[in-house]
């Protein structure tokens, strides 16, 4: 099902694109929902079309040796997923799970692959895009390290707020404890009970859908390890 062109226009990676460009692309785009923990894209096979998410939240998974759940990062609305692949034509590096219901428009990987190359402005744009991802996977890699949980999860939130979508220490639309702990590896529980202590301590607090760091450089400090808050 074509897209109108002027939708299409709303996603800040293809407003660069000429007018005959983005015909085009709306000519062969579709309109998908997907339901909460549905899978948006397999890891392994190459990514047919790139995704870009619409309304909703999808969540960049992988599991460890062991089976366990590893939360990689977000996607939110105006973002797109699926690039790697659409690049380079290799396999799709992580599992792409709705975690809310969320509408999709996919385009087919040859003709925006053609697109994105042929216009300097998006492809620095991609680039861009990849290069702020692998940044966000490394700092997430060295959360993994962390052996404390009080330190792990103050570090993600760190990490949170400075993804999009965050403003002056306000994380939009906050991920549920269960997506907390499985992008640092712990338990629901574990998560429960830190953010217990952090706003026993004033450190978070929760204003709707949103979580606030009440306490910004307390929640630093326990970060870099610089200090530490009594669990009772």
């Amino acid at each position: 099902m074509a897209v109108p062109v002027l939708f299409l226009q709303t996603f800040p990676l293809l407003r660069a694109l000429p007018e005959a460009t983005l015909a085009a692309l709306a000519s062969q785009a579709s309109d998908l929902v997907f339901a909460k923990r549905a899978v948006v894209l397999q890891k392994g096979p190459p990514t047919p079309s790139l995704c870009l998410l619409a309304e909703g939240r999808l969540q960049a998974v992988d599991f460890t040796i062991d089976g366990r759940e590893v939360g990689l990062y977000f996607i939110n609305p105006g973002d797109y997923v699926g690039e790697l692949s659409i690049i380079d034509g290799l396999e799709q590096p992580e599992f792409i799970i709705a975690v809310a219901r969320s509408r999709i428009i996919t385009l087919p990987r040859n003709i925006v692959r053609q697109a994105i190359f042929a216009t300097p402005a998006t492809a620095e744009s991609v680039t861009l895009r990849l290069s702020a991802r692998l940044r966000a996977q490394s700092a997430q890699r060295t959360i993994l390290s962390l052996t404390n949980p009080l330190q792990k999860i103050c570090a993600q939130l760190q990490l949170l707020v400075v993804a999009p979508g965050a403003t002056q220490n306000r994380i939009s639309n906050a991920p549920t404890h269960q997506e907390i702990a499985i992008m640092v590896n712990t338990s629901r529980e574990t998560v429960t009970r830190v953010f217990q202590v952090l706003q026993a301590h004033g450190a978070v607090q929760r204003q709707g859908n949103d979580l606030v760091l009440g306490d910004a450089k307390m929640i630093s400090q326990i970060a870099k390890g610089d200090l530490d808050l009594p669990k009772g």
